[in-house]
């Protein structure tokens, strides 16, 4: 398990039906590629977020499969058109097979 993760997400609190809202997320997270070496000439494990996944009201959003070569802390925000209010569920799957989940809530007026 990687230590000190720690998913952090930005979503507005009330939209218009039919509205689009910017979503932003960042997790915390080493992301190592399992290519270099410690002190003791050791491969160090790989250690990644390997997808993200958003759903809204249960439907799926967002599904993205990342590789060794993403950043460290990965970022992303993305537009969504909220059609009703509903709970998003983020998602972040680890090659350890840890998954780390957020919910953010969003009233639609």
């Amino acid at each position: 398990m990687a230590e000190g993760v720690k998913p952090r997400v930005k979503v507005p609190k009330t939209a218009s039906a039919g509205e689009t809202v910017t979503i932003k997320t960042l997790i915390s997270h080493p992301m190592e590629s399992g290519q270099r070496k410690d002190k003791e000439g050791n491969v160090i494990p790989r250690s990644i977020i390997n997808r993200f996944v958003v759903d809204f009201n249960g439907e799926n959003v967002i599904d993205v499969v990342l590789a060794p070569a993403i950043s460290t802390n990965p970022y992303f925000e993305f537009d969504a058109k909220v059609p009703e209010s509903g709970e998003f569920t983020f998602t972040w799957h680890d090659d350890d097979g840890d998954v780390y989940t957020e919910n953010k809530a969003i009233e639609v007026s």
